[in-house]
């Protein structure tokens, strides 16, 4: 195999598979990169036999006398990445052969550019694990990629870390023929996502592994027109086909696709947590309140995080103490509230995770909360949807020990 290429075309692609090599394996050859021709492609394969990446490099001219019938070479992934990120722009030339490669299962692999060569160990492709296919009995559901990227990016922040909870580990979709739900949860806040841009004439169900959806919203925010990396531009973008299987999923964007097996396990009942009286509404500019958690957050305990959010007519206090560390802070901002013949309420949310909300509206003025005592969830929603979209957020409360 011997092809032409941009550094930084060749780089880019390995930037995206990469995200599927392990960076510690018992399988070496699964610390590589699967190089392979394809006519005059040139396809990048990654896998951690859990998740997949499959990219093709844009623009590359193989060598006439190139070795066609070669399967595939596996090339190690750190040592070309961390060479690629040295170069600047400019053309290179990768070349593999058997040459002067020790062994029967290793292969010379060369990159050579204006500047220099630079000589590796790659290994025989044949040796490289079979990726999944995706079927054409799957079920498959379209849509943009930028819409994608941003449930992907609206959702991912509340998936748990509990190896305890395999459930929730994951973005649980739920699509149907009018509309379909991205949901994630980690027992302390809840993400559900509603679209009518995601749909299937099936009604489908399943779990994905939040790092598999990490990747897939990297490639799918490098697509064209699919604006930046929380996918917030309008406008038209590239396609993402979603494709459901026997245990998999894949998401294809045409130059490129990520594979990964669905997390076997029940979602919980998420729908039971949403309480559907909270009838006191608190509405408040995102930034201002954002601006103001964060700063009395500082002075919160470290242990629990905990700020008091003091509501009083049009004014809504948010403070923090520490005792061990002698330390407390309050700041106020103004507000609007509907107690629903109440003047004043105060509830205690854990600091990092009401940032994490208010973060994640990013692209609203004020943020609505409908509150209903200080022991239950509170339901954060944006003061106004997005046109085929409904965001819902919740947030469980924390117990206030102190006083007022």
């Amino acid at each position: 195999m011997k092809f032409t290429a941009s550094s930084a075309d060749l780089l880019d692609a390995l930037n995206t598979t990469s995200g599927a090599v392990p960076s510690k394996s018992t399988l070496p050859i699964l610390e590589c990169i699967l190089f392979e021709q394809e006519d005059d492609r040139l396809i990048l394969s990654a896998t951690d036999l859990e998740i997949s990446i499959v990219q093709e490099v844009p623009s590359v001219q193989f060598a006439a006398n190139g070795e066609a019938g070669r399967e595939g070479i596996a090339v190690p992934a750190r040592r070309l990445i961390d060479t690629l990120r040295a170069l600047p722009d400019l053309p290179v030339t990768f070349s593999a052969g058997a040459g002067d490669a020790e062994g029967d299962d290793q292969i010379a692999v060369r990159l050579e550019t204006d500047q220099g060569e630079y000589k590796m160990v790659g290994h025989d492709g044949e040796d490289y694990p079979d990726l999944p296919a995706l079927e054409s009995e799957e079920s498959r559901i379209e849509i943009e990629s930028a819409l994608l990227s941003r449930a992907i990016a609206k959702t991912s922040f509340a998936v748990s870390q509990d190896a305890l909870r395999p459930a929730m580990m994951g973005i649980y979709f739920e699509i149907g023929p009018e509309e379909g739900r991205t949901v994630a949860t980690d027992g302390h806040r809840l993400v559900r996502l509603t679209t009518d841009a995601m749909v299937s004439e099936d009604e489908l169900s399943f779990i994905v592994p939040e790092k598999a959806l990490s990747l897939a919203g990297r490639v799918a925010s490098g697509q064209p027109d699919a604006g930046d990396d929380d996918g917030e531009e309008e406008g038209e973008s590239g396609l993402c086909t979603i494709s459901v299987g026997e245990g998999h999923v894949g998401f294809n964007f045409g130059s490129a696709q990520v594979m990964a097996r669905l997390i076997d396990e029940t979602y919980p009942n998420y729908g039971a947590v949403i309480p559907d009286e909270n009838e006191k509404t608190l509405t408040v500019g995102r930034e201002a309140l954002l601006a103001a958690v964060k700063r009395v957050g500082l002075y919160s305990s470290s242990t629990t995080n905990q700020i008091r959010l003091h509501i009083d007519d049009d004014r809504l206090e948010i403070s923090a103490e520490d005792i061990e560390r002698s330390s407390e802070a309050h700041e106020e901002v103004r507000c609007e509230f509907d107690g629903k013949g109440e003047q004043e309420m105060t509830i205690g949310f854990n600091a990092n995770y009401l940032t994490e909300v208010l973060s994640n509206f990013s692209d609203v003025e004020d943020v609505l909360f409908k509150l209903s005592t200080p022991n239950r969830a509170g339901i954060v929603l944006p003061d106004e949807q997005r046109e085929g979209e409904d965001m819902l957020m919740l947030i469980m409360p924390v117990m206030l020990n102190t006083p007022a």
